[in-house]
């Protein structure tokens, strides 16, 4: 017969592999919730730069580079194009408003003027011609105006003559009516040729101003296009340096092309390139300065262009008092531009932490220095030299401000 074997019970060997891989998953869940994963890297104090964080003036500016330019530059375009047929003036060479910097030819230009005054010659003519023929016409119409009048009279009188006979009953009636019509006639006629000659006369006097118009816009045409001629030679509008002049002798020049400039050397400017970051904050009136030996000179912005070329825009100032000695063009000043009145503020000098965090983030170094944690921070204003810490530090910390590029992603660099 079958014997019932009975179940052992309490810990076997076969269950401690699955008590153990319990154990083991427990342990990585409790140091996935609890454990500190921070990355770290271990630096040496030597390769890095560290900074005080503290609280003081803040002064907001930035530091330019200045090109001395003259005041004014006129740019040279002659009016009417031609063949360059004289160099008067040279580059660099100063000179006075009106001097003749090139002198150009142009074979069309004198053909023109030549149309010009032929047509001119012909207008005169025709103009003298009509003026005969209308005194003529006129000499013409005052005769047959003379005829009638005197037809009028002798009408008049054999009327009269005849109406006295007729009441006689010495003409016959027929007679009479003949002759009383052939006065009204004569009135008839006298008064028509009178209302001719006034609308001739009109007529005349219209043709007359028109032609004389024509002819007063030909001498005109004919006066400006020998002005034209005289645009030939092109001349200096203001009194200053010939800076520029691209020409050849022989060459074609176009009307309106720019074939050089004029350096207005009265007063100068300086010309600086900034960054896109402060486009918003550079306005017209700001004050900036620059040292030049031991003496610190005032500059004023007067104009600002909007255009953005290459991540810089242009800015002009202009001297607000003294001027340097043996100033020329082309000098470069080192600017310090105001933004902005001095602020107390947390600040930290500047370092190339910032091309990699773009001021998001840095570390900050532990109280022993020891360690050095990534922190937050929230960067404001910058000058040349400081950075404005608007969140994220406190006045007495210590931080890293040289390069990241060697720490990658690590959020604890450990201090030997």
């Amino acid at each position: 017969m079958d014997r019932i074997i009975e179940k052992k019970r309490g810990l076997q060997k076969k269950h401690i592999p699955y008590i153990a891989g319990g154990v083991f998953v427990l342990i990585v869940l409790l140091w996935i919730l609890f454990g500190n994963h921070q990355s770290t890297l271990q630096v040496d104090e030597e390769d890095i730069t560290i900074s005080n964080v503290t609280r003081g003036e803040f002064k907001d500016y930035v530091r330019l580079n200045g090109t001395v330019i003259p005041i004014q530059v006129v740019r040279i375009s002659p009016e009417e194009g031609g063949i360059v047929m004289e160099k008067v003036a040279e580059e660099g060479q100063k000179v006075k408003k009106g001097d003749v910097i090139i002198r150009l030819s142009n074979s069309n230009l004198d053909l023109q003027i030549l149309n010009a005054e032929a047509e001119l010659a012909e207008k005169q003519n025709l103009l003298r011609n009509t003026q005969v023929a209308m005194q003529q016409d006129k000499l013409n119409n005052e005769t047959e105006q003379a005829t009638l009048e005197m037809d009028v009279v002798r009408k008049r009188r054999a009327f009269e003559q005849n109406e006295r006979l007729y009441k006689e009953k010495l003409i016959s009636k027929e007679t009479y009516l003949q002759a009383k019509e052939d006065y009204d006639l004569a009135k008839k006629k006298q008064t028509l040729i009178g209302e001719r000659l006034k609308k001739d006369a009109q007529y005349r006097n219209i043709q007359m101003d028109q032609m004389e118009d024509n002819l007063q816009n030909m001498r005109k045409n004919v006066v400006l296009v020998r002005q034209r001629k005289d645009k030939l030679e092109v001349r200096s509008s203001i009194d200053g340096e010939l800076g520029l002049l691209d020409v050849e002798l022989g060459q074609s020049i176009s009307p309106g092309q720019k074939i050089g400039q004029l350096n207005d050397l009265s007063d100068y400017k300086v010309q600086a390139q900034i960054d896109e970051h402060y486009i918003d904050r550079v306005r017209q009136g700001l004050m900036a300065t620059f040292t030049r030996g031991d003496k610190q000179y005032q500059l004023q912005v007067r104009k600002v262009y909007p255009e953005v070329r290459e991540g810089k825009f242009r800015c002009d100032f202009i001297f607000k008092g003294d001027r340097p000695e043996n100033i020329r063009t082309g000098q470069t000043y080192y600017i310090e531009l105001e933004l902005g009145q001095p602020e107390q503020a947390i600040i930290i000098p500047r370092g190339t932490f910032f091309q990699t965090t773009g001021g998001q983030w840095i570390f900050v170094l532990s109280s022993d220095g020891s360690k050095a944690h990534r922190r937050p921070i929230r960067v404001g204003r910058q000058n040349p030299q400081h950075y404005e810490i608007l969140e994220g530090l406190e006045s007495g910390e210590r931080v890293v401000t040289s390069g990241y590029e060697a720490f990658k992603d690590n959020e604890v660099l450990v201090i030997k």
